[in-house]
């Protein structure tokens, strides 16, 4: 049966068509009457209820419940959900994906962060609280991109005068690019959890263990630099180190978690006008929201894999100990509970996409660029923020419009006036296509207070030409 004829049957197009397919083909393999398969889908379409607990059509039925909870048309709040923002001359249209996420029913609050930039649906530096929804665009792509510090023990003189060796370590240990894997596969324990909580992520395991320890592509990075510790860090006293900091995510695995579950939240809100589209939410009640939630949950955990790889294997082949790891993450979806605006406490689902948590002593990573500082700090809880902060510079234009403006010989003047070594890069990627750091960390002293800063002095990210996946 064509999708046509499923729709007129009352099995709507998408997700719930596909599976009908499956069901079709499947009862032709095993030679069962197709009129009787025909029959039995419209009476599943007709009472999706009464097959709940059927063997064949139960994924069916709920998915049609599923879709039909969503409503046929679209009502915002009454009013906008309360949203704070952070910094100043942001970009207007970020502001107004924020002011639309505001506008959904299920959204409670909202703050946008000072490195914000425009993104999918959410913009990138978007903080949103909902009630018991989830929102895959609002949690990102690349889900679970995280941020990962590692001292080192060696003298910050390794720097210039090891560079080689340094640079040895970094290309050995992991790999850049979209398509990027380890011919020799990595272990972790991470690769012995439960793949099958999804079909998304039981079928994509094979792709994710061949990619686990690689870095991919984009803004993503592996860079040596120093550490200039201004107040004790977890044991640190003040002082200057040698330090290892990486930014990386679930990689192509995640991507495609992210794009189904997607698709099947936007399939599930048809009522959703074009400018809310990418805010589409899966109820948590339902087994597609529950579904996304573990799968989100295993990419944090695969994308925690990935640098606890990349810092264990660099560090074993330098031959040092670890003196101290702070790591966090971003684009990722939260149950807590929180003080509201309207002066209620209550527990919401918080979506950082592209922010880092900032509760109160909690620490974090928030990087610059490949050739300005980034800055390790201790969050200090402001409710208006839902305990968020930036995770790093934020980009000032978009990646096509860095290539037309910038050139090499202007980027690595820049780098070397820094004492910045670059390995490789998008032209994309260079320090001028990202907001001052030093502003966005004044924008947002009343959320987060510095510890230390790090200068970068050796980068790699992934060569040009590479399609970005952050």
């Amino acid at each position: 049966m064509k999708t046509k004829d499923l729709v007129k049957m009352g099995i709507p197009a998408g997700r719930c068509a596909e599976t009908a397919q499956q069901i079709l083909q499947q009862g032709h393999s095993a030679k069962r009457s197709m009129a009787t398969v025909r029959d039995d889908l419209g009476r599943v379409a007709a009472s999706p209820a009464a097959f709940l607990d059927d063997t064949v059509y139960a994924g069916l039925a709920r998915q049609l419940l599923d879709r039909a909870a969503a409503g046929d048309a679209f009502t915002s709040r009454t009013s906008d959900a309360p949203y704070r923002v952070w910094g100043d001359n942001l970009e207007a249209t970020a502001v107004q994906q924020m002011k639309n996420a505001c506008k959904l029913p299920v959204a409670v609050s909202g703050a946008l962060m000072p490195d914000a930039h425009v993104g999918y649906g959410l913009p990138i530096g978007g903080v949103l609280a909902t009630h018991e929804a989830v929102i895959p665009y609002a949690v990102g792509v690349d889900i679970a991109c995280r941020m990962k510090m590692t001292v080192l023990d060696l003298p910050v003189s390794a720097l210039s005068d090891d560079q080689t060796r340094l640079t040895r370590a970094i290309e050995r240990e992991t790999r850049f690019g979209m398509g990027a894997v380890f011919k020799s596969r990595r272990q972790h324990e991470v690769m012995d959890a439960d793949w099958r909580v999804t079909g998304v992520t039981s079928g994509l395991k094979d792709r994710a263990w061949a990619q686990l320890g690689t870095s991919g592509s984009g803004n993503h990075f592996v860079e040596f630099g120093q550490l200039t510790v201004l107040d004790e860090i977890a044991g640190l006293p003040r002082g200057e180190y040698f330090a290892l900091l990486s930014h990386s995510g679930s990689r192509g695995t995640g991507a495609q978690v992210a794009q189904h579950y997607s698709r099947l939240a936007r399939e599930l809100h048809p009522e959703l006008p074009q400018e809310l589209s990418h805010l589409a939410w899966l109820d948590l009640s339902t087994e597609a929201g529950q579904e996304y939630w573990a799968a989100m949950e295993l990419m944090g955990r695969y994308a925690a894999a990935n640098h606890a790889l990349i810092h264990a294997h660099i560090a074993r082949a330098l031959g040092v100990e670890v003196r101290l790891d702070i790591e966090n993450h971003h684009n990722f979806a939260w149950r807590e509970r929180h003080r509201l605006p309207d002066g209620s406490e209550a527990e919401v689902i918080v979506h950082r996409k592209g922010a880092t948590p900032a509760g109160v002593g909690v620490l974090g990573v928030i990087p610059g660029s490949m050739g300005t500082p980034g800055y390790v700090v201790r969050g200090k809880g402001v409710a208006a923020s839902l305990n968020s902060a930036a995770h790093g510079a934020g980009r000032r234009m978009s990646r096509t419009k860095a290539k037309e403006m910038f050139t090499w010989d202007t980027a690595q003047r820049f780098l070397r006036e820094r004492g910045v070594r670059l390995l490789s890069a998008g032209l994309d990627e260079v320090p001028m296509a990202y907001k001052d750091i030093d502003e966005v960390m004044a924008a947002q002293r009343d959320l987060v207070e510095p510890l230390a800063r790090f200068d970068p002095r050796l980068v790699k990210m992934a060569p040009s030409g590479e399609p970005p996946e952050d």
